[in-house]
């Protein structure tokens, strides 16, 4: 009897909010949502009930009906859209089911004064109460024409980050840096959230192609985003504990609107060209003969080979959105297809991409929504030699020399080669390099409001992708050691998957006092694995690598992580004025020894608006400062991209020894009690606006300690090993951030907006094992010194007298110093952006782009290969055989590096667009868009190679600007027609 009265208790419980549900009434809510300064209607803006999940969104009008099925009572209406200031109305709901609220006009929030983001922890919040900078980059920042890769978008956008873009290769290659660089051998990238899942943004080269690698951000489409909030620093980001000391980018993606299907069409061409060619040597004497690289007389002349290698190449790509919905219901879908030739004859890059997102309301407290996306992508890539290899295009030009012809034989076909690697024409018209991924990301989101002021989210997301790199070289190849063709196959599978559980209750204590706190868990897993296979002595006709002989031994890596997090964070808030947040997170990984594997990552921070205090107007001080607040925050986050996934254990190599398998200890000793990198940071930061907000400026001054840096050692030799990997040393960065952004001109017919970012850090390394280390993979030119910034070019330099003046022998030629110095650093001491974006009679859109980097030095090691006689390709080699230099000056300074190392500073034109809109109510369409645009227009610097602004080394952390016959980034123009059905 006891058991039934219990099944029945609760069968009645679980029927309680559809009992409850069964006694509200039925509610509709109308209006109108316009702009206050130009009384367009406002298209896709939110109305919603606060504390339910009841919401909808304005038609093509600006019209919205709202229905609502709650119990009478009174309740908060919230009216919202990007880019506006938050309208509130209390309403009723009482005898009268029918409520019509006319035309609301919302107000025009260009400088952000009351935007609310997603902190660290998936909780909306309102950036007055936050104690550390947050940067938003709204969908209409990132919609122009010319961008086509979500992290390029982010370039001069964020003070505080710096995003370079290593190559102009057509599948990009950008690398983004938050508050420096707070690890040596790890990655650091940020880490990248997608609706709430931790997504991968490797940038594995599976197949040697010279510094071109794609980091995986270049999957998504950025046509899909409707924003992104960057979190920069450990005091920002401890909720992320071990994953985050490189910084926190949160990207939000379109969501489906309530009401009439909204269809958006967009079609761009893209030209690009070269912005840049290098002086090549074309030698001549007095009687306007050619002379080879001996000063004799040729029979022919001398060949630009650029012309060869670089064409104008063209670019499309197609978007197509359609979202909408009931108000129960809502979806956003769309599909993409890039094509994108590179400058580089012979290259290509497609992308199609297809993303569904739906929101479903399953009652007044309780919301599921979902997303899926899918991307395929393949790169056509012509090898431009690198780090490592000997074959490429460029490669081939700069190792020259230039005195042939190197078109092939009309004839027999065949390529002539007099240069000591391949022709650049038989590597574009031969070679085969290709790069496939197939990738998706999914996840689940259930939202649940329960009681009001109590939301609980459980996210489960899954990102995962393969990638397949092929590579082909034809037997009879002129690159040294290859003649008999080579062939490689490699393919890398990655699995992610991410397990959120997020509560948070937030409520009024008392008048004054109001409480935010949230508390969760999540479990992420992720296992990567990579495969490949290499041959040479090609059969004829066979492409792949079984058709080959004499094999290269298989290479197979595994690799499965564990993270666990349980995390807390209060917030209380003092008169809407001062707010207090504590917060932190115990961290579990499983590349970690027992003995460290558990970690804390505390927070503590604090903001201040002294411009809600009754002296602020009692002195009149709001007439000309409308808001003005402190902030501060102290926070610990960590960091392991440092360490593999096994490399706490003591590993064996497996070989083969007389025909048998076998297991050779690693040279490694295991890292048993080693833990995260821990950067402890402290923020310290004024917001103010003026002008009737006007005007805003933000500045924050930071300084990060890195402690616990994992770095090798030298292992004592009793130990049968030669290194080990610890906890041994120090990175610290300190810098400030400032941004302005204001509003000169705001009139109905004319809007002129403004900003300028501009971000300086210093860098310091401490703990090297015996003061320098030379990084891996920098030809031995880069280092890590104690007491310096990480990654300055360290090698031979000119002898020099007390002055400073380059000493030379009797022949006029310069001396070499004893010992290697630095002789450069490749870290800027600033970078600054100034974006425009003029707004004339609601049609006409100027946006203009400028981009500076000053104080970072380049090493251009192309040029230092070209002047050398025995390939002599540059001009500099042809100044000395025409008598401007002394002979023999080349082959002096070939070992003299300092000679290479140039000012890397340079003023581009980023972007410079025009758009026009046309607002039409012709066959079914809303507006029309026409827009040019013009990115990488021009670049003021003294830099004589391609481009200042390219690494070799791609995305790796300690190697930066080193220039190796990179593919430059090219100028490019832009023709695109967006349509709005």
């Amino acid at each position: 009897m006891t058991y039934r009265i219990r099944l029945l208790s609760f069968i009645c419980l679980l029927l309680l909010p559809f009992a409850l549900q069964a006694q509200n009434v039925e509610y509709t809510v109308t209006g109108t949502l316009i702009d206050q300064r130009t009384e367009d209607p406002l298209t896709g803006a939110n109305v919603s009930i606060e504390n339910t999940t009841i919401g909808t969104s304005a038609d093509v009008d600006g019209n919205f009906e709202l229905t609502a099925r709650l119990e009478p009572g009174t309740y908060n209406l919230r009216m919202t859209f990007i880019g506006y200031r938050t309208v509130q109305r209390e309403i009723e709901f009482g005898d009268e089911q029918e409520i019509a609220l006319g035309t609301i006009a919302l107000q025009q929030d260009v400088i952000g004064a009351e935007e609310v983001v997603v902190t660290g922890a998936s909780v909306l919040t309102e950036k007055r109460q936050l104690g550390n900078s947050i940067s938003t980059v709204s969908a209409d920042e990132l919609a122009s024409p010319g961008v086509t890769e979500i992290d390029a978008g982010l370039s001069g956008k964020i003070a505080g980050a710096l995003v370079q873009q290593n190559s102009g290769d057509p599948a990009g290659g950008i690398s983004v840096r938050l508050r420096g660089t707070g690890t040596l051998l790890g990655s650091a990238s940020p880490l990248y959230i997608v609706d709430g899942v931790i997504v991968n943004n490797d940038s594995p080269e599976l197949v040697d192609v010279g510094g071109t690698s794609t980091n995986r951000l270049a999957d998504l489409n950025p046509e899909d985003i409707d924003r992104i909030e960057v979190v920069k620093g450990a005091a920002a980001a401890a909720l992320y504990g071990s994953q985050a000391n490189n910084g926190v980018v949160q990207i939000f993606t379109k969501q489906g609107k309530s009401g009439k299907p909204s269809i958006t069409i967009k079609s761009t061409v893209n030209v690009d060209k070269v912005r840049k060619t290098l002086d090549v040597n074309m030698a001549q004497n007095e009687n306007g003969e050619y002379l080879d690289n001996s000063g004799n007389v040729m029979s022919g002349k001398r060949y630009d080979f650029q012309d060869y290698i670089f064409r104008t190449a063209v670019g499309t790509n197609q978007f197509l959105s359609i979202s909408g919905g009931a108000n129960d219901t809502r979806y956003y879908i769309s599909g993409s297809h890039k094509n994108n030739e590179g400058i580089v004859d012979g290259s290509n890059y497609q992308r199609s991409t297809a993303r569904l997102n739906l929101d479903q309301v399953l009652t007044n407290w309780a919301n599921l929504s979902t997303s899926l996306s899918y991307s395929h992508s393949n790169n056509q890539q012509i090898p431009n030699g690198g780090l490592n290899a000997s074959y490429g295009a460029l490669t081939g030009f700069i190792f020259g020399p230039n005195t042939f012809n190197p078109k092939p034989d009309p004839e027999t076909g065949e390529y002539p080669n007099n240069t000591v690697l391949a022709n650049p024409l038989e590597v574009i018209d031969t070679y085969d390099f290709q790069n496939e991924v197939n990738r998706v990301i999914g996840n689940a989101k259930l939202s649940l409001t329960p009681h009001k002021g109590l939301s609980i989210d459980h996210t489960l997301g899954l990102d995962t992708y393969s990638q397949v790199g092929t590579a082909f070289i034809p037997a009879g190849t002129s690159a040294p050691g290859l003649s008999t063709g080579f062939g490689r196959r490699s393919e890398r599978a990655f699995f992610q998957l991410n397990n959120d559980l997020r509560i948070s209750y937030q409520t009024d204590i008392k008048p004054w006092l109001n409480s935010s706190t949230l508390f969760g868990g999540t479990l992420q897993y992720e296992n990567v694995e990579t495969i490949g296979l290499e041959a040479q002595q090609f059969s004829i006709g066979s492409r792949v690598v079984s058709g080959g002989a004499n094999f290269e031994q298989p290479g197979e890596f595994r690799s499965k992580t564990v993270i666990y997090g349980i995390f807390g964070q209060q917030t209380f808030g003092y008169k809407d004025r001062l707010f207090v947040t504590g917060a932190g997170r115990f961290d579990a990984s499983s590349v970690f020894g027992k003995s460290e594997r558990w970690q804390f990552f505390p927070k503590v921070s604090s903001s201040y608006v002294v411009s809600e205090e009754n002296f602020w107007d009692d002195f009149g001080l709001s007439d000309i400062v409308t808001s003005f607040k402190l902030r501060a925050s102290l926070g610990v986050s960590g960091g392991q991209t440092a360490i593999g996934a096994f490399d706490r254990f003591n590993l064996f190599n497996p070989t083969s020894i007389n025909g048998r398998s076998a297991m050779l200890p690693s040279s490694q000793r295991g890292a048993v009690d080693v833990k995260p990198e821990r950067q402890t940071e402290l923020e310290l930061g004024v917001d103010a606006n003026f002008l009737s907000d006007r005007l805003t400026v933000e500045f924050t001054w930071y300084k990060q300690k890195t402690e616990d840096l994992l770095l090798f050692r030298t292992a004592a030799p009793s130990t049968g090993f030669s290194t080990k990997l610890g906890n041994f040393g120090e990175l610290d960065n300190t810098g400030i951030e400032l941004l302005v952004k204001g509003v000169p001109i705001n009139k109905q017919n004319l809007q002129w907006t403004s900003s300028l970012t501009f971000s300086a850090n210093e860098n310091e390394i401490q703990g090297v094992e015996g003061g320098t280390l030379i990084i891996p993979e920098s030809f031995g030119q880069v280092a890590a010194i104690n007491g310096e910034p990480l990654g300055v070019f360290y090698s031979d330099a000119f002898k020099r007298d007390s002055e400073g003046n380059i000493e030379t022998d009797s022949n006029g030629l310069p001396l070499e110093a004893e010992g290697d110095q630095i002789i450069g650093d490749p870290n800027p001491d600033w970078v600054a952006s100034w974006i425009n974006d003029i707004n004339i009679g609601g049609n006409w859109n100027v946006h203009t782009q400028f981009d500076a980097s000053y104080g970072n030095d380049v090493f251009n090691f192309t040029r230092r290969l070209g002047a050398l006689g025995a390939f002599g390709t540059m001009e500099i080699y042809e100044r000395e055989l025409e008598g401007d230099l002394p002979a023999g000056y080349n082959s002096r300074v070939f070992g003299i590096f300092e000679k290479w190392v140039e000012d890397g500073s340079y003023l581009k034109l980023r972007e410079l667009s025009v758009s026009y809109t046309s607002k039409l109510n012709a066959f079914g369409m809303k507006s029309l868009k026409l827009s040019l645009a013009g990115r990488n227009l021009f670049s003021i610097d003294s830099y004589t190679g391609y481009d200042p602004e390219t690494n070799v080394a791609g995305q790796r952390t300690a190697v930066r600007g080193f220039d190796f016959v990179q593919v430059p980034i090219p100028r490019s123009f832009i023709f695109g027609v967006t349509a709005k059905f």
